[in-house]
């Protein structure tokens, strides 16, 4: 398995459990983080405001896990092009599930680990001009 999908995996966790200490460790100083279309957090502080906002609209409930998923690397980077899966209430008694198809970019760092650099969960539906 590519180092890459268990970071995403574990980010994935951390979410779900709403550990932004944890999930802070995969991204780079300068990231960006994709609120919504429109948002863009920038840097470590903004993006774990922004996941403690995500969690907080969303009750504690939300639960977030992937599909299929394809790295392409090249020059100390890599592209990820996944299905990411939501899971969250409706507010009344039922769950929704949708499946968005993620763009993220990661950068491997001189020891070898590898750190997000772009989190897009919303992968290029932000060419429509709407949010999904």
């Amino acid at each position: 398995m590519h180092p890459i999908r268990q970071i995403i995996e574990a980010c994935d966790r951390a979410i779900t459990a709403q550990d932004f200490d944890t999930l802070m460790t995969y991204y780079a100083d300068d990231a960006a983080l994709v609120v919504k279309p429109g948002m863009i957090a920038r840097g470590k502080e903004d993006i774990r405001r922004a996941f403690v906002a995500i969690a907080d609209y969303f009750q504690g409930q939300l639960h977030v896990e992937q599909g299929e998923m394809q790295i392409v690397e090249g020059g100390g980077d890599a592209l990820v092009l996944m299905e990411t899966v939501l899971r969250f209430p409706d507010g009344h008694g039922s769950l929704i599930e949708t499946t968005r198809r993620a763009t993220y970019v990661f950068r491997q760092s001189p020891d070898g680990n590898w750190l997000c650099t772009v989190d897009n969960s919303y992968g290029t539906t932000l060419l429509d001009g709407e949010t999904p």
